[in-house]
């Protein structure tokens, strides 16, 4: 897979497109990127997919918007479902203020554009002017056609990106899972912190989470820790450590991987969440502290065995 940040670095023939931002890469997106990366491969064309660097929302004022995917977990998911080229383009105001037609014309000279495949209610461009019938119009113009895949739902309803930021913001990553069709996931590397942890028996690994990315709601969790490829079983504790006092009030993603006992400073360790076990709460002792989190070990796993 391809993955580029500029338009002027590919040249394509044929290519099929679609275009979106894709975050999360859930089950609804899929079926957009399997029709695509089928009909593309059948008719020997490359399979091509156009992101976007910001969300848009952000750019366009939503400044609070966490994404589900960074613009290097989008890559490597797309390129995973057979994805030949992935473009992540940059979204600005200036690009935000390109008419449907100003959008399109790139696309079709660098990229060879014969089929854009996009989702029922899709629209680019300045004032969303360049929805299905505008676009069908465009593709007329310039030489590509347009195939137009229906949303995707399931027993809870229309599966989008929003809906799933909505559950991880409040914890639920059972069903943020279901809808992903993966674990939600955390990445970054290990961070010193004050060390408690390893105090009381618990050391814990400090995860440094990009600033962009969507982070579960305080609580504790189950899940799958990912070293060089390996997973192990992990208590993660999001959330300010109520019980210390002196604490400065910054939230912190901590792993507590069982049965492992090597330093993990300055490595990249993935979380992939499994299931909240309860919210985090403030203990009368250390000693009642302790006793909970051994309660959550076993927790753990029974969740994961």
């Amino acid at each position: 897979m391809l993955h580029i940040t500029s338009l002027n670095d590919v040249q394509l023939e044929r290519s099929w497109l679609t275009i979106g931002v894709f975050d999360g890469v859930h089950r609804g997106h899929r079926a957009i990127l399997r029709q695509l990366v089928e009909g593309a491969h059948a008719a020997g064309s490359p399979a091509a997919v156009l992101t976007f660097a910001r969300h848009p929302a952000v750019v366009l004022g939503h400044h609070d918007l966490k994404c589900l995917t960074t613009p290097e977990e989008r890559a490597d998911l797309l390129g995973a479902l057979g994805v030949d080229v992935v473009i992540t383009h940059p979204f600005d105001e200036k690009v935000a203020a390109l008419t449907a037609i100003e959008f399109m014309q790139p696309l079709k000279n660098r990229l060879g554009l014969s089929r854009l495949l996009i989702g029922y209610d899709f629209a680019l461009g300045k004032g969303r002017e360049g929805n299905v019938s505008r676009l069908a119009e465009i593709g007329h113009e310039l030489g590509y056609s347009l195939q137009v895949v229906e949303a995707v739902s399931d027993e809870s309803g229309l599966i989008s990106s929003t809906v799933i930021r909505k559950l991880v913001a409040v914890g639920d990553v059972a069903d943020a899972a279901h809808m992903l069709g993966r674990p939600y996931s955390l990445a970054g590397p290990v961070v010193h912190g004050d060390a408690r942890g390893k105090s009381i028996g618990f050391p814990t690994a400090n995860i440094e989470v990009p600033v962009e990315k969507a982070v579960p709601a305080f609580g504790i969790y189950a899940c799958w820790a990912v070293v060089n490829g390996e997973r192990h079983p992990a208590a993660i504790s999001i959330g300010i450590r109520p019980t210390f006092e002196g604490d400065q009030p910054d939230s912190r993603v901590e792993a507590y991987l069982l049965d492992f006992d090597t330093d993990l400073y300055g490595r990249t360790v993935k979380l992939e969440f499994v299931k909240r076990l309860r919210d985090e709460l403030k203990f009368p002792s250390v000693d009642a502290l302790i006793v909970q989190i051994e309660a959550d070990v076993q927790a753990v796993r029974e969740i994961l065995k």
